[in-house]
């Protein structure tokens, strides 16, 4: 049950990162769980957080590899990593 709730709060906080970095109105979160679901091993489970703004209509294209991102993921990756900088910054800050 712990490892249920460790989970979440790490969706959560995905969430968090993803809305500071890309400024997203909502999200779809999906989990892949065991080989026949798309996980492609036994007893393996990952989720998937995808950001979401009002009038896409990309979001099926995306998950089926068929359309392009419309940024680089190492653009994506030093946004969610500099806003993350900033959330520990401010954790030390109160402690």
């Amino acid at each position: 049950e712990n490892e249920i709730v460790e989970l979440w709060n790490l969706v959560v906080h995905g969430q968090r990162l993803l809305r500071a970095a890309t400024k997203a109105q909502g999200f779809n979160v999906g989990l892949n769980l065991g080989e026949c679901a798309g996980a492609g091993v036994v007893d393996y489970l990952h989720i998937h957080i995808v950001p979401r703004w009002s009038g896409d209509t990309n979001f099926m294209p995306i998950l089926a590899g068929t359309r392009m991102l419309s940024e680089g993921l190492r653009t994506l990756y030093d946004r969610l990593m500099e806003v993350q900088a900033k959330i520990d910054a401010g954790s030390q800050r109160s402690t």
